[in-house]
């Protein structure tokens, strides 16, 4: 097994094939966790938890595979997130990874020639214990290409990140950044949960991006007009229980 080296240069990443029959034709990822708690970044953003050494990938062939960070980096999230980025019928992982000195980013794993491997990532942030809290993955501009959206520091820069993701030909993405909206959340310190995400509550139009204010205090809708990116208040507290009804489209 050789392992890659990340893009920071600093952490060795082991792909490894724990059990399960030969490949068949054309396997695709069917469920993905992460594993092995550590305590090695200590940042505690997700109240005591929620920093992992490794991602687990369930395959539809019966395969299961691995993939291991080592120090520097470790996933810092609640759960990765199965997307079809690129449009191929297959989903991509989408996993937030964070650096021991440059804080966290986006880091996008897929199934190549049968192993996984990096097709995307997105800028860190720079410094240690800086987090992003991901809203979710859509077409949110209407245009047939697919945006990634998060928040970039939820209790600091309070600021909405939209990011384009642009398969390339060798099976790799290029990301650009196209909107950013500042005064919005959806995470509070310590507490295990991302509040929020997409809805798409008619039939025109792009998803909405359901969020908090910067004081969480009220849920905010999101969403682009053409090349422009507004919110609107709903009308609704920053509840679980409000949450759940915007994003059900109750509001």
């Amino acid at each position: 097994m050789r392992p890659a080296r990340s893009s920071a240069g600093l952490a060795a990443v082991a792909i490894l094939t724990l059990a399960g029959p030969a490949a068949a034709d054309s396997p695709r990822i069917v469920a993905a966790g992460y594993a092995d708690p550590v305590s090695r970044y200590g940042h505690d953003v997700l109240g005591g938890g929620g920093e992992y050494e490794t991602l687990r990938l369930a395959l539809s062939d019966g395969r299961r595979l691995a993939v291991t960070l080592s120090p520097p980096l470790v996933f810092e999230d609640l759960a990765p997130r199965l997307v079809d980025l690129d449009g191929d019928g297959a989903p991509e992982v989408l996993t937030v990874e964070s650096h021991a000195r440059l804080g966290a980013q986006i880091r996008v794993w897929a199934l190549r020639d049968g192993a996984v491997t990096t097709v995307a990532e997105f800028g860190r942030i720079g410094t240690r214990h800086r987090w992003l809290a991901p809203v979710g993955a859509a077409d949110l501009t209407g245009d047939g290409r697919i945006e990634i959206a998060w928040v970039d520091r939820p209790h600091l820069a309070r600021t909405l990140q939209v990011w384009r993701y642009l398969p390339s030909p060798d099976g790799t993405a290029r990301t650009e950044r196209i909107a950013s909206l500042d005064g919005v959340t959806n995470h509070r310190i310590g507490e295990a949960v991302i509040h929020g995400g997409l809805r798409h509550c008619t039939a025109e139009g792009p998803p909405e991006m359901i969020l908090a204010d910067a004081g969480f205090r009220e849920i905010v809708a999101a969403a682009f007009a053409g090349a422009s990116l507004d919110s609107r208040p709903l009308g609704l507290p920053a509840t679980p229980e409000a949450f759940a009804r915007a994003l059900a489209c109750r509001h």
